[in-house]
């Protein structure tokens, strides 16, 4: 499993400023479809015919965005721990993705919008959650999130 960072995300990151600035208050989506559906890159868009949005993370569990910790440490930035990132399942279905993207991202493919996408699994996946199968009206939390940058 590797987080997958679009062009755009990368290309701020290198140029203009910090995945910190690029991502602090949007969101982070939990999408179900075919595991052999999942989009290959982190640009590639999001077809709602397929790509089901299952549940969407706020900071306040309703409609504020995310925010990632003041500091990084050791190559890892985690989300702000006086957050608590949650929302309501939208759509009974399997989590199979995430995305977690700057606020006003429509999820066209675009090589300029800031992107993070990873699996979803109960264990070994980008993102690790109690239980894939997510019921409609259900409450659900990602209460530990970091993000790392490989060494170069």
């Amino acid at each position: 499993m590797t987080t997958k960072a679009s062009t755009g995300l990368r290309n701020h990151m290198l140029a203009t400023g910090s995945l910190k600035a690029a991502l602090d208050g949007g969101f982070l989506d939990i999408y179900g479809c075919p595991e052999v559906s999942i989009p290959a890159t982190a640009d590639a868009a999001l077809d709602p015919a397929v790509h089901k949005l299952l549940a969407r993370m706020y900071s306040d569990g309703t409609s504020a965005g995310l925010t990632l910790a003041l500091a990084a440490a050791d190559g890892f930035i985690e989300k702000l721990a006086s957050q608590t990132w949650s929302g309501t399942v939208i759509e009974t279905g399997t989590a199979r993705f995430f995305r977690f993207t700057a606020a006003g991202d429509t999820g066209a493919a675009s090589t300029t919008q800031p992107r993070l996408q990873g699996t979803i699994a109960r264990a070994g996946a980008d993102l690790n959650i109690t239980s894939v199968d997510l019921a409609v009206g259900a409450p659900q939390a990602v209460n530990f999130f970091s993000i790392a940058l490989p060494a170069f």
